[in-house]
């Protein structure tokens, strides 16, 4: 008996369809669970009381708090998650998403305490998705927080294949009397830079643009190692050490230098009646940034708006504590610098001013 083409297509659409044939895989998504819970274990603090696989973590605040103020951040890798789908590299994105959060609450004084991620992808890679979270585990445990919980959502047709997205949530911790708002910041103080890892997670949308302009050879030697590498270093997490040096002295005001690069970022600290003038001579510029300003052909003012430049955080303090918090600061193995100053500001005066190289 033979079969026409009509009514093998009626009984394909009349077979039973699941959540797999709509392209959800959910036992992907039960092997990724278990594969994250020993890394999570590894960033565990005593204030957790249940994390990874419930509908919600549970995080106590520790009694050494008078007055808590909770601290959080959002944030997500932007489109070095396209370099990272061009390198086939995905170990280290984590490290990066973390960084951007866990900084950015740290500028209040904040200590991070947990962390939670967003994974979402077209089709659940398993061993992939696996490679992102060992990263953000990675950066937990530089942060020094807990990854507490996050979310996996696998959506047939959202995404190009191979490709995902993620977004990190940080929450932290800090004394109501220990915030760091930049309202102490005064004439004379003295700012310090802490060099960067690299270009961090912000200006590759330019930094993309120069790449394809170049043509440039990724597994070429730049200054001693493959070009892709220097490109693709992770960001610096700068939890550690700028906890302890607070614990050690005043910090008058903390910038997290991303997407705006200084001129942008350190306003943000400042009050009005005052400005921040920077010195580009008063630190190493990497390479990196050389190379982007000329293949680009990127005017200075430019680089400064879009790059970190070679400062990934900028810390305001007074005069008389610059050379200890130096010292403290590359005792625990920062690069720091004395960068630039405060002074009055005039009217209509920018708030940041970088002096050419």
């Amino acid at each position: 008996m033979s079969t026409s083409p009509e009514s093998t297509d009626s009984a394909a659409a009349a077979a039973p369809l699941s959540y797999r044939a709509a392209g959800v895989d959910i036992v992907a998504g039960d092997a990724l669970v278990e594969a994250i819970k020993p890394l999570a274990r590894r960033t565990m603090r005593p204030e957790v009381l249940a994390g990874i696989g419930g509908f919600g973590a549970l995080f106590e605040i520790s009694k050494k708090y008078r007055e808590p103020v909770l601290v959080s951040g959002t944030d997500g890798v932007g489109t070095k998650l396209k370099l990272a789908f061009r390198l086939d590299r995905h170990d280290t994105v984590g490290i990066d998403l973390v960084a951007m959060s866990v900084n950015d609450i740290l500028v209040q004084g904040a200590e991070p305490l947990f962390f939670l991620d967003y994974f979402a992808c077209g089709k659940l890679d398993v061993a992939r998705a696996t490679d992102v979270i060992k990263g953000i585990a990675r950066g937990c445990e530089q942060a020094g927080c807990a990854l507490i919980g996050g979310e996996t959502a696998e959506m047939p047709g959202m995404y190009p294949e191979g490709e995902y997205d993620l977004a990190g949530f940080a929450v932290g911790v800090v004394e109501k009397s220990a915030i760091i708002d930049g309202r102490a910041i005064r004439p004379g103080d003295a700012v310090i830079g802490l060099a960067s890892s690299g270009a961090h997670s912000n200006g590759y949308s330019l930094a993309r643009k120069i790449l394809d302009r170049a043509n440039v050879d990724l597994a070429a030697d730049f200054h001693g190692r493959p070009f892709a590498d220097v490109l693709f270093e992770p960001t610096r997490i700068y939890v550690k050490p700028l906890l302890a040096l607070m614990r050690a002295m005043p910090v008058k005001g903390l910038a997290h230098i991303t997407g705006g690069g200084l001129v942008e970022n350190v306003p943000r600290v400042l009050p009005d009646e005052v400005a921040a003038l920077l010195d580009a001579c008063a630190w190493p510029r990497p390479p990196l940034f050389d190379w982007l300003q000329k293949e680009g052909r990127v005017a200075d003012d430019e680089m400064h708006r879009v790059f970190n430049c070679g400062i990934g955080m900028v810390l305001v303090v007074a005069p008389e504590h610059a050379d200890a918090a130096l010292s403290q600061l590359r005792g625990a193995g920062e690069a720091a610098y004395r960068i630039g100053s405060i002074e009055a500001r005039k009217p209509g005066e920018a708030q940041t001013r970088v002096t050419p190289r």
